[in-house]
């Protein structure tokens, strides 16, 4: 444990930041899992609403600084072309 204020005062902040990410980090997984399973099931429609909704996940995570914009960008390039490769097979 830590002895100085300074140093007791950074753990909380660290633990609320952790929070705080893991919160958001969920947010887009769960988006990203969401397309990828109404893809795998055919239904096409809902890949593409769910697509959307992941894109704004990883766009407010960019936002926030919890992803980098690189990551978010190649995330959203490899979902967008997998709902779109399923939509042409259809």
């Amino acid at each position: 444990m830590p002895i100085k204020k300074a140093a007791k005062k950074y753990m909380r902040v660290t633990a609320k930041n952790t929070i705080r990410n893991k919160v958001a980090n969920g947010v887009v997984k769960s988006a990203i899992k969401k397309t990828r399973e109404a893809v795998a099931a055919g239904k096409i429609d809902e890949a593409q609403e769910t697509l959307k909704k992941a894109i704004k996940a990883l766009d407010k995570a960019v936002a926030k600084k919890i992803v980098k914009k690189n990551t978010a960008a190649r995330k959203k390039s490899r979902l967008n072309a997998f709902v779109k490769k399923a939509a042409l097979k259809k």
